[in-house]
């Protein structure tokens, strides 16, 4: 698997983009905005993209979403409970000061231990609300990587401040469902660097 990250937009979005090395087919994770960076790197690396995954749908992670399907044909993946956030999100964006243009509605509809392919990259849903009602993380098949969208970072954790979020629930999500994947998982969050599960479990000062 190879990995490419692209920062978009003012909120520092981390957008993914996961290649099979062999077939060139490749899954986009959160294309929080600016499509024509996303879209350059696409053809910078002869990509064929199968699938755009949304850990969740704030403004700040779908930005782009419309011009990458339009782009490529990709089918959109994310929990059925992001929808009534996605389809508020050219009003919730007003909310942000940010224009966009409104997305289009899901292909498919991803629950907890759904897996998601593309060719020899498998990914494995597992839901992770708080943040958002549907917020999703998603993890590699060989157990390493961790996408956590915007329910860990590295020593803090998601807002949930905003329409769907709720702190215990974030707790909970966090302390039952990710840190038991193992300290050594490495997880890349929507936004800043990277960290592992470990040094979550010790130093997080929300956990």
């Amino acid at each position: 698997m190879q990995l490419s990250t692209v920062v978009v937009t003012e909120f520092m979005t981390n957008c993914f983009i996961l290649v099979d090395e062999q077939t060139k087919q490749a899954l986009v994770i959160d294309p929080g905005g600016e499509p024509d960076r996303i879209l350059r790197e696409i053809e910078t690396m002869g990509l064929e993209v199968l699938a755009v995954v949304n850990t969740h749908a704030h403004v700040d992670h779908i930005g782009a979403l419309r011009e990458i399907k339009k782009a490529t044909g990709a089918q959109i993946m994310m929990h059925v409970s992001e929808l009534p956030l996605l389809q508020s999100a050219s009003r919730m964006g007003r909310l942000f000061g940010v224009h966009i243009e409104q997305p289009p509605d899901p292909d498919r509809f991803l629950v907890d231990s759904d897996q998601i392919q593309c060719g020899s990259i498998t990914l494995t849903v597992i839901e992770t609300p708080g943040h958002s009602p549907g917020g999703i993380s998603l993890v590699t098949a060989d157990g390493k990587y961790c996408f956590a969208g915007d329910t860990l970072f590295a020593g803090s954790i998601g807002r949930t401040d905003l329409p769907g979020g709720d702190y215990n629930t974030l707790i909970n999500s966090i302390k039952t469902k990710l840190l038991p994947l193992g300290d050594d998982v490495k997880v890349l969050p929507g936004h800043g660097p990277a960290t592992s599960m470990g040094t979550e479990r010790r130093y997080n000062p929300f956990l």
